[in-house]
């Protein structure tokens, strides 16, 4: 379910190697939101699209017109390697959420204790799902049911439009790992609240 708090403000940083789909997963991110009626910004780098090397895009939701598109300290990091966590890590608000492709980051980032972190093994759901490159999806999918800003199903309806027309033919592993995502982060909650009640 969508959140319809009037105080959203929500900043986010993705980012990867180029061919990770980065820029994809950014517009991706920002369709969805105004697709539910979310002011948005979208800022994606451009210069480093080069397969191999890094590539990032900055994301703000809120439901007040936004200011500037810049995010400096995000609420919300979405990082696909180990370069893009060492790079955008230390930037993360107190209380911020980290979502990080644990098939490439094999670290346990020194973090302040607020900040929440989702190891999603993105790279191996996605060659489950028959797709590699849906790793970016699956990291996406995750994003959207953790924050619960944004509904996954609603990131599901924005694919057609957010994807060229070429490449429909993959909207359908698209939409799994879009699931898939949301769902392993649904289960990460479900097993932090059975260690807490343990505890």
């Amino acid at each position: 379910m969508e959140n319809t708090k009037q105080d959203t403000y929500e900043e986010v940083i993705i980012a990867g190697f180029g061919g990770q789909g980065i820029i994809l997963a950014g517009r991706l991110l920002a369709q969805t939101a105004m697709k539910a009626g979310k002011e948005v910004t979208y800022m994606p780098s451009y210069g480093a699209e080069v397969r191999g090397g890094t590539a990032n895009c900055m994301v703000i939701i809120a439901n007040e017109p936004i200011a500037s598109p810049l995010v400096e300290k995000p609420d919300s990091l979405i990082v696909m390697n180990k370069a893009s966590l060492n790079k955008f890590a230390p930037r993360l608000k107190r209380a911020g959420l980290l979502i990080m492709n644990s098939s490439l980051i094999d670290i346990k980032p020194q973090l302040d204790d607020s900040i929440e972190i989702i190891a999603i093994p993105a790279d191996e759901i996605a060659v489950e799902l028959g797709n590699q490159k849906a790793a970016n999806m699956v990291a996406i999918g995750a994003y959207l049911q953790k924050r619960g800003i944004l509904s996954p199903d609603t990131a599901v309806d924005c694919l057609p439009a957010t994807i060229a027309k070429r490449y429909h033919k993959t909207l359908p592993v698209n939409t799994e790992a879009l699931h898939r995502g949301a769902e392993f982060a649904q289960c990460d909650k479900q097993a932090q609240n059975t260690r807490s009640a343990k505890i």
